[in-house]
């Protein structure tokens, strides 16, 4: 008896990546147009609209005629969009934003009239064991996901929550193809059993891809393919009907931490360092907007629908493609105009509820200086309190002096800091700065194999800033932190920039931020990435890289930034990425990965070149009061917070 096959038609829509986000938008017109044609004419019997709503409703900005049809085939159960607002990655982005995207995705959803939903994560670089919780707290019961799965079931609970593994993932484009029928079906054969391999008596196969549009004749197509395949019948349906149908497979193999392993399908861990620009915008925007939604809502929620613009930009922003920094050029110069916006809203609501009701923030602007506040910087310009009065206009003879002030109150050292001998030390941990070559490309960190990396020559310590033979450091010793402010100007291609800190005995395990909570990894210390290069295809490298969000500790010794987001443990060292540059999306000679992971589109600012600047904190604490100091610290790495200082 053959067994049975639950395909469902999807495309994979990522709003912007190798072309920009106006252009592939005018092909999803041709897409979405022809799926609604195939729906209305029952060729098809329905269509997955890849877990996102942003896509429906940039058709739906250019084809309002079309949300009736829209609205019927939803009603019928044949065309199932949301959860989510944008598809975005699960290790960049921290719980509120994460939050806001189903918050925001689900409403929209449930406005159309869709009522089933599944956690939706067919392309995303790896998972979070934090995410599973959180779909249920939406009152999502399922989860779909591929990379970083590793050897395990199609069926499977993770972390509490139903969910199917794609074994062969989400890019079945063979019905696309130019091969005969009988290719075709001697290809399925091949994949199918390899997912039936790791299913029971039902197998799942996403028919699909990357901006692909449905064949108009695939039900015919796969009717065809049925009589060739001796061991499988193709059923045209919706991935529901499997979770239903292996609803009671889900418990035999449980699966309670993070799904990272690479040793089956590329989890492109690269991608957390690209473009660091980007993260540092995104951790920025990020925290500035929450605290511009709390303080309005604590003085009456007056601008809930500017915060909620504010979120969709950022969602936008996060979509996976976009916050890996691995599109094109102009992709990411229009999300940092997006960013920007972000700022933009936050400050301007920060500022005008400051001005309203008499508070402090830790950076405020003023033409007087104010005690206990530090000189930042200082431009000519007008003070707010005229830019923001609706009754007033700025003349020229408002303009002035303004300075940018930091609240900067006198705090004893009590961490032992010293730079001596050429070393940089905090306490028995000894700081360093070192430098790699990069072979690869904003997907992988293309390691060469025998480079020892060059290591920075510390040359002086004077006034708190510490010259070294890379870049200039600030240092700033505050209470039981030493801030570091790295700025320096970039001419170097194809280089890893990290900081490194040395401890006594090996780093075998770590605590970082994951979506607002602390993580455990585990470690090989002796691992080294160079020794195990890949020389045959389809293979992407094991590394001892990882990402995380604003923390990551080792021996009792934490790390606080402001938007890097990797680290690497080597030996008796655990370091920071500062930032990595790369001028191609995908290097088809990249070191660390056989074969190809997109197009190899040249992308000369995915470099960095020109003016860098990286701000991170250390000292010595648990893991589980990392939220403590990232309080006292963060109002002072952006501008304009909630936290009052008066």
């Amino acid at each position: 008896m053959k067994r049975i096959v639950i395909a469902y038609l999807h495309t994979h829509w990522d709003r912007e990546w190798y072309r920009e986000f106006e252009v592939f938008r005018l092909k999803l017109l041709r897409v979405f147009d022809n799926v609604l044609k195939l729906l209305e004419n029952n060729k098809i019997p329905s269509f997955y609209f890849d877990g996102q709503v942003g896509a429906l409703l940039d058709y739906l900005e250019i084809r309002p005629e079309k949300e009736k049809q829209v609205r019927k085939f939803i009603e019928e159960k044949r065309l199932f969009i949301g959860p989510f607002y944008c598809l975005i990655d699960e290790f960049l982005t921290d719980r509120t934003v994460f939050e806001k995207n189903l918050e925001i995705g689900l409403k929209i959803s449930k406005d159309f009239g869709c009522t089933d939903f599944i956690g939706y994560f067919a392309d995303t670089f790896g998972h979070s064991k934090n995410v599973p919780p959180l779909l249920k707290k939406f009152g999502i019961d399922k989860c779909i996901v591929w990379r970083g799965c590793g050897d395990i079931p199609s069926e499977f609970t993770f972390n509490g929550i139903n969910t199917v593994n794609l074994i062969r993932g989400y890019f079945m484009d063979i019905f696309s193809s130019p091969m005969i029928i009988e290719q075709k079906a001697e290809w399925l054969k091949g994949n199918l059993d390899k997912i039936a391999a790791k299913s029971k008596d039902y197998l799942l196969l996403p028919i699909g891809a990357d901006h692909l549009g449905v064949e108009p004749d695939i039900a015919e197509q796969i009717s065809k393919v049925n009589r060739l395949l001796e061991d499988y019948e193709i059923k045209l349906s919706n991935p529901f009907e499997y979770f239903e149908l292996v609803k009671d497979n889900f418990k035999q193999f449980e699966w309670n931490d993070e799904l990272r392993d690479n040793s089956l399908t590329f989890i492109l861990q690269g991608s957390f360092s690209a473009r660091m620009n980007l993260k540092q915008y995104n951790v920025k925007c990020t925290y500035l907007l929450e605290q511009a939604d709390k303080l309005q809502k604590k003085y009456g929620s007056q601008y809930n629908a500017i915060i909620q613009y504010a979120y969709k930009l950022l969602l936008k922003n996060q979509a996976h493609d976009g916050i890996y920094g691995c599109s094109t050029d102009l992709v990411h110069r229009e999300n940092i105009t997006r960013y920007e916006k972000i700022i933009q809203i936050a400050n301007t609501i920060i500022e005008e509820l400051r001005l309203k009701y008499n508070f402090k923030t830790p950076v405020m602007e003023s033409k007087e200086l104010i005690p206990e506040y530090k000189i930042v910087s200082k431009h000519f310009g007008v003070e707010n309190s005229l830019l923001y009065d609706t009754q007033k206009i700025p003349v020229t003879e408002d303009f002035t002096d303004i300075y940018t002030l930091k609240y900067s109150p006198a705090v004893k050292p009590e961490i032992n800091f010293e730079v001596k001998s050429g070393k940089i030390k905090i306490g028995n941990v000894e700081m360093e700065f070192v430098r790699f070559q990069d072979d690869g490309d904003t997907y992988n960190f293309g390691a060469v194999e025998d480079d020892k990396g060059e290591k920075a020559e510390i040359y002086s310590f004077k006034n708190n800033i510490i010259k070294t033979s890379f870049f200039d450091v600030h240092v700033d010793v505050h209470g039981k932190l030493v801030n570091f402010k790295i700025e320096w100007d970039n001419k170097l291609k194809n280089k890893l920039w990290q900081v490194k800190f040395n401890f006594k005995s090996p780093v075998t395990e770590t605590f970082s931020e994951d979506l607002n909570t602390i993580i455990k990894r585990e470690f090989d210390s002796n691992y080294d990435m160079r020794k195990h290069l890949p020389k045959v295809r389809g293979i992407e490298v094991k590394t001892n890289f990882a990402p995380m969000q604003r923390y990551v500790g080792a021996h009792g010794f934490g790390i606080i930034t402001k938007g890097l987001t990797e680290y690497e443990v080597k030996e008796k060292s655990l370091l920071i990425t500062l930032l990595r540059s790369t001028g191609i999306i995908s290097n088809p000679k990249n070191p660390a990965r056989s074969t190809p992971a997109g197009p190899p589109i040249e992308v000369p600012d995915a470099q960095q070149l020109g003016y860098n600047c990286a701000e991170f904190s250390v000292g010595f604490f648990a893991p589980e009061d990392y939220q403590k100091y990232i309080d006292a610290i963060f109002p002072q790495f952006v501008s304009n917070t909630l936290k009052t200082v008066s």
